[in-house]
């Protein structure tokens, strides 16, 4: 098996920090209780290039369908303008900033559920902020952009730190994303973000082979000696469609088991695009699960 990190090591890394337990962290008017339940993100995708196929060309579409999720039982709402997909080219922060705004100006008041913006660069981040988004979700865990861990340390909002390997791939994979977002939790800590303010996303499809893909799933408890949150995002994501040899559409069986197993090895939230059946994928999970 790839190699181990020392838990004995996290462990007083964890202590040295002041960090314990992940177990409250408070999101607007949202109480995350880490531990009795699985969390639903809702994923709304304004990116006409979405790799998912479920990208949004208008305002009422992206408001429609969020309204749906909520409907539905999800947590939080997502909201994304770029596409992430591999090879997809980079939005200027005007194109972004016209994507994400609008759709976040109709939702604020409108949903009573949390809005975390899915961005890397800091100008959107800040417009959406004050806009009324009250989650950041960085998918180059402060690579791109350190100075998001400040605005989220100043704003008092909770922040995910994903890991991306695009920009270096690595052999080992898991201690590798240990190690990333351990030092994705250092910086944001440096600068003021409270221990309970961050969560963690191992980054599924993001710079990994599929078999480090699977691998991470399977192996998702040992980010746990992290003392933080664990957010996977394997919805319909192109290691199920390797498996199963199937296009985007027609990965939902595929995503539900990941889902459960990524629960059972952990998850406190899983990302998703089909809110309504994950939510009873996690359902059934925790019941089978967190009941002991």
């Amino acid at each position: 098996m790839a190699g181990r990190i020392s838990k004995a090591s996290l462990s007083a890394w964890r202590k040295k920090r002041g960090g314990a337990s992940p177990d409250v962290t408070r999101c607007g008017q949202a109480t995350f209780n880490w531990g009795q339940r699985t969390y639903i993100m809702g994923i709304i995708n304004v990116s006409p290039d979405s790799f998912s196929g479920d990208g949004l060309s208008t305002i009422d579409a992206a408001v429609a369908q969020a309204e749906r999720f909520v409907d539905e039982g999800v947590d939080m709402l997502d909201v994304g303008g770029e596409s992430t997909r591999p090879n997809s080219a980079p939005i200027s922060v005007d194109e972004e900033l016209r994507r994400v705004i609008p759709v976040l100006e109709r939702l604020v008041g409108r949903v009573k559920v949390p809005l975390s913006v899915d961005t890397y660069k800091f100008e959107v981040a800040r417009r959406a902020v004050y806009t009324g988004a009250e989650m950041l979700n960085d998918i180059w865990g402060l690579k791109q952009e350190p100075r998001l861990a400040q605005l989220a340390a100043e704003q008092g909002l909770p922040i995910i730190l994903m890991s991306n390997q695009r920009d270096k791939p690595v052999r080992n994979i898991v201690p590798a994303v240990i190690e990333d977002l351990k030092r994705a939790i250092d910086q944001s800590l440096d600068v003021g973000v409270p221990w309970q303010n961050i969560i963690i996303d191992p980054g599924v499809g993001f710079g990994k082979t599929l078999e480090q893909n699977l691998e991470l799933v399977r192996r998702l408890d040992e980010l746990k000696m992290l003392g933080r949150p664990v957010l996977l995002g394997t919805s319909r994501k192109s290691m199920i469609g390797l498996v199963l040899d199937l296009p985007a559409d027609q990965r939902l069986e595929g995503t539900a088991a990941s889902i459960a197993i990524g629960i059972a090895n952990g998850a406190d939230i899983v990302r998703v695009h089909d809110v309504k059946e994950m939510m009873r994928v996690a359902k059934m999970s925790d019941a089978i699960i967190r009941s002991k």
